[in-house]
């Protein structure tokens, strides 16, 4: 039965396309004037399309749409609210049309050895990891069948993963929870993995003699210090492609340096290629 009630809430109306791309165009920090100028267009026009008195071309929703560095997702909702059809697939991983993409990151994965790397989709799961990965989670004594099949979040948060191996822990335990909640806010699946997952303290890195945090290990030799990097795919043209990014821990001294290089020229000898 409906509920009569005069204070029952109607739902929320769907943003239009040009609600969508004000409050983007609002998030980016951009004037209607920069916005414009950035993608081409007029700035009349640009507020006509916000305020719906016209209706943008696709040509002109993509000009605007790469100007204001959407994530794809947020593309098809804008192309959708338009009345456009949505303009990118979300390719399942394992699918033939990207074997290039699987290619390139076995290339990355292999350049980087002795230092580890990994790679992360949008719900931080590790979908592929270096040799030089698996030798760090054994260094640290972190129990790992294979260093992919991982959750990046869950081995840093949860109890007995590589979190509670990290010398400075609480550091990064707090700078990833916060990365993680921003991602989150447009991705349920991670939404939920985040809410089963014991939140940190929030803490103020203190003050240190690097420019960066770095992520410091426990290890049975001593202490590992690493940098941590991205690399994302540049230009991507599908939702899996730009979920991806291959973070890359650094050697941050010489003795973190030697001691990877020396455990992979180990691993070398025991599994000759």
């Amino acid at each position: 039965m409906d509920d009569p009630s005069p204070h029952r809430k109607a739902p929320a109306p769907a943003m239009t396309a040009g609600q969508q791309l004000r409050h983007l165009r609002r998030q980016a920090g951009l004037s209607q004037l920069d916005l414009a100028l950035i993608a081409g267009v007029s700035q009349r026009h640009l507020s006509c399309i916000e305020t719906a008195r016209a209706k943008p071309s696709p040509s002109t929703l993509h000009a605007l749409l790469s100007a204001l560095g959407a994530a794809l997702e947020q593309c098809n909702e804008v192309f959708l609210a338009a009345g456009y059809a949505p303009r990118y697939a979300a390719t399942p991983l394992q699918a033939p049309a990207l074997e290039v993409v699987h290619g390139a990151i076995a290339h990355i994965l292999q350049a980087n050895d002795p230092a580890p790397a990994i790679v992360i989709d949008s719900n931080w799961d590790i979908i592929a990891a270096n040799v030089s990965t698996g030798l760090l989670l054994a260094m640290a004594g972190v129990p790992h069948d294979a260093a992919s099949g991982l959750n990046l979040l869950q081995t840093l948060l949860a109890p007995g993963g590589l979190g509670d191996r990290l010398v400075n822990a609480q550091e990064i335990r707090a700078t990833a929870w916060q990365r993680a909640s921003r991602e989150a806010l447009g991705n349920p699946t991670l939404a939920q993995r985040l809410s089963t997952l014991p939140r940190p303290q929030h803490d103020v890195p203190g003050q240190s003699a690097s420019p960066v945090l770095l992520t410091r290990v426990h290890s049975a030799e001593g202490e590992l210090s690493f940098l941590s990097t991205f690399t994302t795919f540049g230009m991507p043209l599908d939702i899996t492609v730009a979920s991806l990014r291959i973070e890359h821990l650094i050697p941050a001294d010489a003795s973190t340096s030697r001691r990877m290089k020396a455990a992979f020229e180990r691993w070398n000898t025991d599994n000759p290629r």
